[in-house]
């Protein structure tokens, strides 16, 4: 005689489906953001990774900024 399929075992091909599936989609995702590291106008926002543990006033900036234009108001130093 043939047995059914019952639910615990639908469960379970249905539980291993959804992890494939998940891994997958997640290993797509790494390799898209890995392999679209910059955006449109250029930035790396990689660079950023770590800027909230170098927020002290004395730590370099992570884009450095000319002073060739300063905002009204403000006197060039």
């Amino acid at each position: 005689m043939e047995e059914t399929m019952g639910i615990a075992e639908l469960q379970a091909y249905g539980y291993l489906a959804v992890v494939v599936f998940l891994t997958v989609g997640l290993y797509a995702y790494i390799y898209h953001l890995y392999k679209n590291r910059k955006d449109s106008d250029g930035h790396d926002y990689e660079e950023y990774a770590d800027l909230a543990l170098h927020d002290d006033i004395t730590d370099t900036p992570v884009n450095a900024v000319k002073n060739d234009k300063v905002p009204n108001g403000y006197d060039k130093k």
